[in-house]
């Protein structure tokens, strides 16, 4: 596994797939995100579990106004707002519209949404996150901090550290990939994901094969049409945090809560008005001990993932993100479902979802 990761010898993984073959017991166990979801919930909530794939999805209706925001449930949380001028960014090398100094990484959760400009100012090709919270965030994974690395489970010190590098590769080549965000296949994210667990699997094989509600890419990867959409400039900003704590079997269950913003223009040559498109997700793995979890070295099992995408399509299952721009905002009414804040990350994604509710298409109080 590298920089103190521990190697399993062919031997002795050899002889756990033969013992989980067999039903040997007390041989390692195929995971699933499934069960591993229900666990957490029965150790966290009362009532009936859910688990990651068994969801109630929202009414999701075609957002009619300047941001429409759709909210997907359970699974996935997805608030699609639309507004060009004032939607929030997403690459934009030019950085721009911040005149303060940088923030300091997110080390807890703020008690308070960020301030609201006192004047709206739209981004532009120059500056597109003018007028956003975000041209103070971090470029990239800059914007994620790493907590400090302590033996858990069965990991020791250097072993959690190097899981925590490999969580952020995770997040960087499924959000912030030049070419997945040009729609490419995120192959070197899948990679990290346990090749065993077969309902990931089977998702995965689905979702960009055939785009839905249920097997929607969107969940876990940042995706737009390059026929569609080009990015402006090669800057995401990015804030968050990545906090661990020991799962089930002794495994590092590590949770990454980050907000993406995407900055982008039409892919005609010459486009010049820039939309944003802000993206919240909490995705929860596991690095399974391989002597209880079948999987493979340097893999993690996915526990549950959350999304809650603003400006980025309202019941569409394309399997890309589809901003709106001025002539499809003036096109559409307002929506009619709750307000929300895609900047605000003073509560949970769970708490999110609940203040959401069944809500389809609603509205983002700025960009």
């Amino acid at each position: 596994m590298g920089k103190g990761g521990a190697s399993i010898p062919d031997e002795e993984w050899e002889r756990f797939l033969r013992e989980a073959e067999a039903g040997t017991q007390g041989a390692p166990e195929e995971p699933s995100a499934r069960a591993r979801m229900v666990a957490r919930r029965l150790r966290e909530e009362t009532g009936r579990p859910e688990g990651w794939r068994t969801y109630q999805p929202a009414r999701r209706r075609r957002g009619k106004g300047w941001y429409a925001v759709g909210l997907f449930v359970a699974v996935g949380l997805l608030v699609v707002a639309l507004d060009p001028g004032r939607v929030t960014g997403w690459f934009g090398g030019g950085g721009g519209g911040g005149e303060s100094a940088p923030l300091a990484a997110e080390s807890e959760r703020p008690d308070q949404p960020p301030a609201t400009e006192a004047a709206a100012q739209l981004p532009t090709v120059d500056e597109p996150f003018r007028g956003s919270p975000a041209a103070r965030w971090g470029d990239g994974t800059a914007g994620i901090r790493l907590p400090a690395a302590r033996a858990t489970g069965w990991m020791s010190k250097e072993q959690v550290a190097h899981a925590l590098d490999r969580t952020r590769d995770f997040l960087a080549a499924s959000s912030l990939d030049p070419g997945v965000l040009r729609g490419e296949r995120p192959k070197k994210a899948i990679a990290l994901i346990n090749p065993h667990q077969q309902d990931v699997q089977d998702y995965l094989a689905t979702a960009f094969r055939a785009p839905s509600r249920e097997n929607d890419p969107l969940l876990l990867f940042s995706r737009f049409a390059k026929t569609e959409v080009r990015p402006v400039g090669n800057v995401v900003k990015t804030r968050g945090r990545i906090t661990y704590r020991e799962g089930r079997r002794g495994a590092v269950e590590v949770t990454t809560d980050v907000t993406y913003v995407y900055p982008v223009v039409r892919a005609a040559t010459g486009s010049a008005e820039v939309a944003r498109t802000i993206t919240r997700r909490e995705v929860v793995m596991s690095w399974d001990n391989p002597a209880k979890v079948v999987i493979e070295p340097g893999t993690f099992s996915l526990v549950s993932y959350k999304v809650d995408t603003t400006n980025g399509g309202c019941d569409t299952f394309t399997g890309y993100l589809t901003p709106e721009f001025s002539a499809e905002r003036a096109a559409t009414g307002s929506g009619d479902g709750p307000e929300v804040d895609p900047y605000d990350r003073s509560t949970s994604m769970d708490a999110r979802m609940r203040e959401t509710g069944e809500a389809g298409c609603g509205t983002a109080t700025r960009s």
